[in-house]
């Protein structure tokens, strides 16, 4: 693993897998999840593909930069977005977080990159695509949705186990690690492999309190709606067809609005991405990458 310090005086961790001489593929996750989200046998398997695989820890998460101290009262935020009144301060916006990807990229001198962000990260690839276009070269939003509070929401039980504040000791973290599982894939949910997962996170990085600011950027950062509607690059909505966290209809709205998006709906998949669907998203990502890459060759890029 590595880590750079941006220009805006965020410090970064990432790491790399694969060749450099390869395209590049920018993966950003979750709400408050590390960047050991993305296992490593899925890196290799993009990598695999004749990719560049980078992901990297957003802030306030993992061992990037922490805004300790910092206040954010996400619900605040959302009364006020759905009010349509005045938005009380955050300490960043999903543009700050798409800033920050691009800033890895900058550091690592890569010109133009595909980019997939997965829930959250969804959201920030979207981002990255609206505010940097020049940089992107394909977008794959995974388990994402499009900034409108009406369009994708969670059922109240997946509200809840989400919101719910995590314990503070080690076992007791990993025992409540299953609360994921009304969100996660039905047929596919691996008691083991998630208690693993949080084992890990848990010991390399337990770190609470970027939630409220995080879940602000979001709410913070309103409807991509409009700039998603007038985006021009390949785009790959996947979504799984049991996610309660982030309904369908999200994924389904956010490639109805991008012009040409292809979506990929995955039965037995919910707000996870399980081992066994892992060959369906590693030859949707790498397609997506290899259709990008055919249009830029039409038009002599």
């Amino acid at each position: 693993m590595a880590r750079t310090t941006l220009s805006s005086g965020i410090d970064i961790e990432y790491d790399t897998h694969g060749d450099p001489t390869d395209p590049a593929l920018l993966l950003v996750m979750g709400y408050t999840a590390q960047m050991i989200g993305w296992p490593d046998g899925l890196l290799a398997a993009l990598a695999a593909k004749g990719l560049f695989v980078i992901r990297f820890d957003n802030r306030d998460c993992g061992l990037s930069t922490k805004l300790d101290g910092q206040s954010a009262d996400p619900m605040a935020v959302l009364m006020a977005h759905l009010a349509g009144e005045a938005m009380p301060e955050v300490p960043y916006t999903l543009s700050d977080m798409a800033a920050d990807g691009i800033g890895l990229l900058d550091h690592l001198g890569i010109e133009r990159a595909h980019i997939a962000g997965a829930s959250m990260g969804g959201m920030i690839v979207q981002t990255m695509a609206i505010e940097h276009p020049e940089r992107i070269a394909s977008l794959t939003s995974i388990m994402s949705t499009v900034g409108d509070p009406r369009v994708g929401a969670p059922t109240d039980e997946a509200r809840e186990a989400l919101l719910a504040p995590p314990p503070t000791e080690r076992d007791a973290f990993i025992e409540a690690s299953l609360r994921g599982r009304v969100w996660q894939s039905k047929k596919y949910f691996d008691v083991g492999f998630a208690k693993s997962q949080a084992a890990a996170s848990f010991d390399r990085s337990f770190y609470p309190e970027g939630a409220s600011r995080q879940l602000a950027a979001i709410y913070a950062s309103g409807d991509r709606s409009s700039a998603l509607a007038a985006l021009d690059v390949p785009t790959l909505v996947i979504h799984g067809r049991d996610d309660t966290l982030i309904s369908p209809e999200g994924g389904e709205r956010t490639a109805e609005l991008i012009p040409g998006a292809r979506l990929l709906v995955v039965s037995d998949m919910g707000h996870d991405m399980p081992q066994p669907l892992w060959p369906v998203l590693v030859d949707a990502i790498a397609g997506n990458v290899r259709t990008s890459r055919h249009a830029m060759t039409a038009v002599g890029a």
